[in-house]
């Protein structure tokens, strides 16, 4: 028997189910009625969860196809995927039971979007922020009771991670606050700072020295899980020996044209030439500097050629990476679909670290080098993300919600792709480091993709991953081990080469359907209005019954 249960209606259940659950994941949307909540991640509340999702998945099973429309049913089967791959990480992956990282990540998000975004006066957020404080020793206590046997390398970077929310806590959050002057709420705010960094030195302290040492478990998720998780979360149904097979052809050719272009700065070997492109980078210090200049450069240029409509928005606004997440190279920090103010983005580079060595600062930036900072740019701002999450934004006043389901593959392939775009549309003509620069990203993201998949469905060591990276993405030491322990934890590293060749795809086949009506602009716009999808949508909308595979 089917229910007469209106998809739309479904998901608004579905999404405030999952914004009360996950209320850090419902300030980035923008929703802001859990904003005093940390996450309950004891072991009643997931239980409490795989429940809910249970339920999802039953009513949504128990709609009629008939009575949708086309593009109803596609996102029916697109949400299917959706709720099956949230019961997958839950039920099999387990990252919550497996990886302390989870818990130091989702405090140091939660407290971070109070601080960065003001949707609301200091003085509010403040007291969210004093509400998430208290109830921060909690989730400590959810991290001491669930997660067991993680393996070494996630206590690594959890260690990192719970040190730099314990700096942010005790330096960054009185400075976001500076301007409020409620002295009960600042005495409050600092006895709570207090609890907070007390439970989590504790947990810090409980890992390095008695956990740690005496751990024994795994990173590998295993062949049959990881391919289920990339096809239920990403919509990709090939084999990991396909995906491979399409990985090295493509680091191939691209070491192949990284070689060529090296020949043509001075005819010299191309390890050697890209050894002295690197050593033209930004002094200390001076990184977000050069990064400023270079977006605005980038925008001139987007707009100047009509790559892509550039909607009006608050601006972006380039800075240092926050103590916290500096393990992450570059990233972009944007307000949420359903924010209803306008907001700035912040653009975070993380420089050298000035207590470091001289030699570890240049090794450093030399991965930071010009060349390759314009690919970095183009990638988190123009007409990367940035550009993107502002046409998300534009449009999702009009977007079904089931459109904002993000597929890492299509978030991440659309800007990487916008690094190949870019200098394919003539930006830098004729600056053979430029273009060296943007293969070298694109052979970081291949490595990935190989090093990701040897890493969870073979054998391969973390050693071996830092060699991969260091001898075929050509990347200092330090560089190369960060990309190596990230593949342990963020498996889902491999999907940015993954996504950007299904967007080439997408697009060769879109331009062989329309042949002499085809124009770039009008792909991309419509691409972008679509909502975040995974690309298996998108093919639908935009090549009504095609079959095709998503890769070649």
């Amino acid at each position: 028997m089917y229910s007469s249960e209106p998809l739309p209606h479904f998901v608004d259940n579905y999404l405030a189910c999952l914004h009360e659950a996950f209320p850090t994941a419902a300030t980035f949307d923008g929703v802001h009625v859990h904003d005093d909540l940390l996450e309950d991640l004891s072991r009643s509340a997931i239980d409490h969860h795989l429940r809910d999702l249970g339920s999802f998945a039953r009513r949504l099973d128990a709609m009629n196809p008939g009575t949708l429309s086309p593009v109803e049913q596609a996102e029916r089967t697109m949400l299917a995927s959706h709720i099956k791959g949230r019961l997958h990480e839950f039920e099999d992956v387990r990252t919550w039971e497996r990886n302390p990282q989870y818990y130091a990540e989702t405090l140091a998000l939660s407290l971070a979007a109070q601080a960065l975004f003001a949707y609301a006066p200091s003085e509010q957020r403040a007291r969210r922020v004093l509400s998430k404080l208290r109830q921060a020793g909690r989730l400590i206590q959810n991290a001491r009771d669930n997660v067991k046997e993680p393996p070494g390398i996630f206590i690594k970077s959890a260690l990192e991670t719970l040190r730099g929310v314990l700096s942010f806590i005790e330096r960054d959050l009185p400075r976001a606050f500076a301007d409020v002057d409620d002295l009960s709420l600042l005495g409050d705010l600092a006895d709570a700072s207090t609890e907070a960094t007390t439970a989590i030195g504790g947990y810090a302290e409980y890992l390095e020295r008695d956990l740690g040492p005496r751990t024994k478990g795994s990173f590998r998720l295993g062949k049959d899980r990881f391919e289920t998780k990339l096809r239920l979360d990403e919509g990709i149904a090939l084999g990991t020996e396909r995906l491979l097979h399409i990985a090295l052809r493509e680091l191939s050719a691209t070491q192949e044209e990284f070689r060529k272009v090296a020949s043509k700065l001075d005819g010299k070997d191309s390890i050697e030439t890209w050894r002295k492109v690197k050593g033209r980078h930004p002094a200390p210090g001076q990184l977000v500097a050069t990064a400023r200049a270079q977006v605005e450069a980038l925008e001139e240029f987007v707009v100047r050629q009509g790559l892509v409509t550039v909607p009006e928005g608050a601006g972006v606004v380039v800075g240092p990476t926050p103590p916290f997440y500096r393990w992450a190279f570059a990233s972009m920090w944007m307000p949420g679909p359903f924010e209803p103010k306008p907001l700035r983005s912040y653009y975070y580079l993380t420089d050298a670290d000035p207590s470091w060595p001289a030699e570890r600062q240049a090794e450093h930036l030399r991965d930071f080098n010009e060349a390759v900072l314009w690919s970095i740019s183009m990638h988190e701002v123009f007409p990367g993300h940035f550009l993107h999450f502002q046409h998300v934004r534009r449009v999702a006043s009009v977007l079904r919600k089931s459109m904002l389901f993000a597929p890492l593959s299509f978030v991440e392939g659309w800007a990487h792709y916008c690094e190949h775009m870019m200098v394919e549309q003539g930006f830098g003509k004729k600056d053979h480091a430029l273009r060296l620069g943007q293969l070298a990203e694109a052979l970081i993201r291949l490595a990935r993709l190989v090093v990701g998949l040897r890493l969870h469905t073979e054998d391969l060591s973390v050693e071996q991953g830092v060699r991969f990276f260091r001898d075929e993405a050509y990347l200092e030491e330090a560089s190369a081990r960060r990309e190596a322990e990230r593949g342990t934890f963020d498996p889902s590293y491999v999907v940015y080469s993954l996504g950007k060749l299904m967007l080439l795809k997408l697009r060769a086949d879109v331009e062989a359907a329309q042949g002499g009506r085809f124009a770039l602009r009008d792909f991309h716009d419509r691409l972008l209005e679509q909502g975040l999808a995974p690309f298996t949508f998108h093919r639908q909308m935009m090549l009504p019954g095609d079959t095709g595979p998503l890769l070649d």
